[in-house]
């Protein structure tokens, strides 16, 4: 975790207190299931939720201190318990192993994280959505390759990433499913020292599912796929951002992110207004990125189970997480202030004498009977001439003086395929089937 990329609601799922946290309740609920269950005594699960509800303050600093002795964290910290509730605790942890609380715990925090990630899209596809409706219409240039391709409106542009975090938002649903589950199966997984009902129990007081082979461990399939998808909204981040940065190039200069009183944008040429908060938002969709390779790879444990799947888990479920909910919301900032231009993007539209109807051209000349080869010649003729102007010459009055073309077309026909609302008239089904 690095401080400058973390909120401290995200951050807090990940401290030792809320881990711990969760791991009492593990134990005491299946203690208590196991007491109603007959197995051990009644007395027992009461002295742990008595204890517990003195609201006693997790004291991280002891459980280390046991811990860099027994080399076990799961050891040190029943053993810290125990120190605390007496002699009842040791009916805790009856019959069970060190992965049905560390797997099931692992569980309850990427469930949290994911529904504070789930909050953030729903912030930003506001956000989109109120840019989105404000620019509906806004007339600027869509691009294939970086180069003009045909007019396009900005609220499409953002309807497009709306779509796709709608999309996300699903997948992030579905993946907070797939990895909500628990596992309270003992050593490799038989339930051989304690009773599938007691999971079954715990299951439900911490809103999980049910594992229904655990093998010991929760098969990470499950971690592989929720790390994928946590890679996949980096990359819509990305998408977006990317976007941003590319419309700030002073040739270009369509958006800009904000930029607020007293901002410094070089240490050495005062005049930059450069899109730093898009480019770190590229950067941090890298490192989100990076924990998907080792998820994948944690998939193939040895046998039954094995810890090598651990270490990279105690990296990437805080980091990739905390990450991710740093970027959605500096994104969603991003979104809400970013600053649009429509002279600017009308002035680019135009800048290169119409070239952007030249399909509209080349279709009228093939409905007018010429073939589709021949249309396209006599289009890309003149186009390529108003192309090496730079936009000097004007693709509709070469037209216009071309022989070939007035021989099928009008110059009011020729005009009217230069008409800019053309484009636009199918907006609003685009726009139907993105918000509805």
């Amino acid at each position: 975790m690095v401080p400058r990329y973390s909120r401290p609601e995200m951050a807090a799922i990940w401290e030792p207190e809320n881990k711990f946290r969760i791991w009492f309740e593990i134990e005491a609920h299946a203690a208590q299931a196991m007491a109603d269950a007959g197995a051990i005594p009644q007395s027992a699960a009461k002295a742990l939720w008595d204890w517990w509800a003195t609201n006693p303050k997790i004291d991280v600093a002891a459980i280390d201190a046991i811990e860099a002795v027994t080399k076990h964290d799961v050891i040190a910290f029943l053993t810290w318990v125990a120190e605390n509730v007496g002699d009842e605790a040791r009916f805790m942890h009856q019959g069970m192993t060190s992965s049905d609380v560390l797997d099931t715990c692992l569980a309850v925090q990427l469930s949290q994280a994911t529904d504070l990630l789930i909050a953030d899209i729903d912030k930003l596809l506001a956000a989109i959505k109120t840019r989105a409706m404000e620019h509906k219409f806004t007339p600027t240039i869509g691009r294939s390759h970086g180069i003009h391709g045909e007019p396009v409106t900005f609220g499409m542009k953002l309807a497009q990433a709306y779509a796709e975090f709608a999309r996300g938002r699903q997948r992030l649903i579905a993946a907070r499913a797939e990895i909500a589950t628990c596992a309270i199966s003992g050593a490799v997984g038989t339930f051989a020292n304690i009773d599938p009902q007691v999971e079954a129990y715990v299951a439900q007081k911490l809103g999980l599912m049910i594992e229904p082979v655990s093998t010991q461990v929760i098969p990470r399939d499950r971690h592989a796929m929720y790390f994928a998808v946590l890679g996949v909204v980096a990359s819509s981040i990305e998408r977006l951002a990317v976007e941003i940065r590319h419309l700030q190039r002073t040739e270009v200069l369509e958006a800009e992110e904000y930029f607020s009183p007293g901002q410094k944008g070089s240490s050495a040429m005062p005049h930059k207004r450069n899109p730093v908060l898009t480019e770190n938002l590229t950067g941090l969709a890298r490192m989100v990125r990076a924990a998907v390779t080792p998820a994948m790879e944690n998939v193939a444990l040895w046998h039954e189970r094995d810890i090598s799947h651990s270490s990279v888990e105690r990296y990437i479920g805080p980091d990739a997480t905390i990450t991710l909910d740093f970027a959605l919301n500096r994104l969603t900032g991003v979104i809400e202030k970013l600053l649009i231009y429509p002279e600017r993007m009308q002035k680019n539209l135009d800048r290169m004498g119409g070239l952007v109807h030249s399909q509209r051209v080349l279709l009228a000349l093939t409905q007018a009977g010429i073939s589709r080869e021949d249309s396209y010649i006599i289009v890309q003729r003149n186009a390529m001439q108003v192309w090496e102007s730079d936009g000097a010459l004007s693709l509709m009055e070469l037209l216009k003086a071309d022989a070939d073309v007035t021989a099928k077309l009008s110059a009011n026909e020729i005009e009217e395929r230069f008409n800019l609302d053309y484009h636009f008239k199918h907006i609003d089904t685009i726009f139907a089937r993105v918000f509805g």
